[in-house]
């Protein structure tokens, strides 16, 4: 079952890109103590991830820092240099923490699991947005299949 509103986020293991090469990051490290805009994505280099996801996070991420947030983290079911790669493609830079989900644990700790298998893109994670606040869903946008509707940035401003 798919994670609700009101829901403690499972305690999984990420990872990100250090200087010193990938750095494991708990999920309770990431949301504890702390308000997350965080939002996933099927694939980096994707064309909508690309093109419309993440760079709505990264053109608003003042305004959502302005409203309380401490953090803003993108997820994909990808490995480590490759998020790194895309936040730099992206333009990134501090604004958005580039998380890598690469066996897509936390993808199924979370119940948003995507099988992309018959489109030769194996098992991701579905396109969705979460408002975390001390590890506490406090709002969840999940997207229907191959729609990027509701988990850009303009809908997370919406819920602060």
């Amino acid at each position: 079952m798919a994670i609700q509103v009101g829901d403690k986020v499972p305690d999984v293991s990420l990872r990100v890109l250090s200087s010193e090469g990938p750095k494991e990051i708990s999920s309770a490290e990431l949301f504890g103590g702390k308000k997350v805009a965080f939002f996933a994505v099927p694939g980096a280099f994707t064309p909508t991830c690309s093109q419309r996801h993440l760079p709505s996070y990264i053109d608003k991420a003042a305004a959502l820092k302005a409203k309380g947030v401490d953090t803003i983290a993108c997820v994909s079911v990808n490995d480590a240099f490759v998020m790194g790669a895309w936040g730099k493609d992206q333009n990134c830079g501090d604004k958005v923490m580039m998380l890598a989900d690469g066996s897509g644990d936390f993808a199924r700790a979370v119940g948003l699991e995507l099988d992309a298998t018959r489109n030769g893109l194996g098992k991701r994670s579905q396109r969705y947005s979460m408002l975390v606040d001390n590890g506490v869903v406090k709002a969840l946008h999940v997207e229907a299949p191959g729609k990027f509707e509701v988990s850009d940035a303009e809908t997370m401003l919406k819920d602060l």
